[in-house]
């Protein structure tokens, strides 16, 4: 089943004299359970292409589907209630509010849905076990390190049980051993909970936890990997070689 499906997205700036083409047409499809990574050089337009899919940019042309909804003719209002229920989110840079602690910033999603506290408690603590940060949820963002901040964002995003999460660059800002940690914990949410992840990334080592890759290059689908029955290790390789078809792109491990 189809949890996303976009035909034929663009997206432009720009006026008629002086416009900039950053999408020409994709088509791609994301199913229930995948684990799918957006890999592109600097300017291929990955980024575009994951705030269109998540409704944070309105596309200029083409159709995007979640869970059988066109959500590219909805309004303001009803695409926010639409977020609200049915998509996460992981940003880069954590996105958490300072003056919450780490328990009230998971528990954000469910509490602009007024669930009872009760059940709110037990989904927090059955996400924040799961992420390892359970012990954590007294203390506030600042207490904590990057990697543990990452890995609040990543509850909060799974908290409500989206139909699709998105990633922009998770592991960006945190060192190899914290990356690895959040990668190996995302992963797991991924294959535990049947969770659908698109992760935007420029690297090929978090890439390779994912199910699937699709490279993107000046704006348009290049090609895509499909990880199958081999290992991490083997799919980090086939993904690396891709790259140095596409010109190449600096792994940060």
């Amino acid at each position: 089943m189809n949890v996303l499906t976009a035909n034929q997205i663009t997206k432009s700036y720009g006026n008629r004299w002086n416009r900039q083409e950053v999408l020409k047409g994709i088509d791609m499809k994301v199913e229930k359970g995948e684990f799918v990574a957006i890999m592109g050089a600097s300017g291929s337009g990955k980024t575009t292409l994951l705030n269109v899919l998540s409704s944070i940019d309105r596309v200029s042309g083409g159709s995007i589907q979640v869970e059988g909804k066109e959500i590219t003719a909805m309004k303001e209002r009803e695409l926010a209630q639409f977020r609200k229920h049915h998509l996460g989110f992981i940003f880069q840079d954590y996105n958490l509010l300072d003056t919450l602690t780490v328990k009230e910033n998971i528990l954000l999603p469910l509490s602009i849905r007024s669930i009872p506290k009760r059940e709110a408690d037990a989904k927090f603590q059955i996400v924040a076990e799961d992420l390892g940060i359970y012990e954590l949820k007294d203390k506030y963002p600042n207490e904590i390190s990057g990697g543990q901040k990452q890995r609040t964002s990543a509850a909060r995003a799974f908290i409500h049980e989206p139909s699709l999460i998105f990633a922009d660059e998770p592991t960006g800002a945190l060192d190899s051993k914290s990356a690895s940690d959040l990668l190996n914990k995302m992963s797991g949410m991924n294959e535990k909970r049947n969770a659908t992840i698109v992760m935007v990334t420029h690297d090929p080592v978090a890439a390779s936890y994912c199910s699937r890759v699709i490279f993107i290059k000046d704006g348009n689908v290049y090609t895509q990997l499909v990880k199958g029955t081999e290992t991490r290790q083997s799919f980090f390789k086939d993904i690396m070689k891709t790259q140095g078809v596409l010109g190449g792109v600096s792994v940060e491990q």
